[in-house]
């Protein structure tokens, strides 16, 4: 019971607040050392023994989502957002860096791409990616209720002052 009702007060904390806090809780965590930092941050290892190239992965699909958003890079480098994961890899090339993280990033982030947003939208397409039920409960806004009044103070315009009386009638 206490569960529920500790869930249901986290679920209706809004979602940035929500994310801001979690975040808040975990490197406390990890300064109490009850995790370590390693385990809160994208690590290399990770991406090659347990295939996590996430970090890429969403810069890729944000960049695919937003095709007309105008980037710039430390102000030298002017471009649409689809070639920021090319930029970034770039960079890492001239940093010295294996761009074969970006590159796998990269890969993954094309085929979520297209097995989210592309492939459903053909036609005979379906939807073959399905959302996590632990994901939704944590980062989905609860259903608004439609039977909710809110306070004048709180209605869009303020107040409802009602019709009133004509001038003249």
């Amino acid at each position: 019971m206490a569960y529920q009702s500790l869930r249901l007060e986290y679920l209706q904390i809004p979602p940035v607040s929500r994310a801001y806090t979690t975040a808040c809780v975990l490197t406390t965590a990890a300064v109490l050392e009850l995790i370590t930092p390693f385990q809160l941050y994208f690590n290399p290892e990770l991406i090659f023994k347990h295939f996590q190239a996430f970090t890429i992965m969403l810069v890729y699909v944000w960049s695919r989502r937003n095709p007309y958003v105008r980037m710039n890079f430390f102000g030298l480098l002017n471009f649409q957002a689809p070639f920021l994961p090319w930029v970034l890899m770039g960079f890492s090339l001239l940093l010295g860096n294996s761009v074969i993280v970006d590159l796998l990033g990269i890969a993954v982030g094309h085929i979520y791409f297209f097995l989210e947003d592309v492939f459903p939208n053909q036609p005979g397409g379906i939807r073959i990616l399905k959302t996590p039920s632990i994901l939704k409960a944590i980062f989905d806004t609860p259903d608004e209720d439609p039977n909710y009044n809110p306070l004048p103070e709180e209605r869009p315009g303020g107040f409802a002052w009602g019709e009133g009386q004509r001038l003249g009638g």
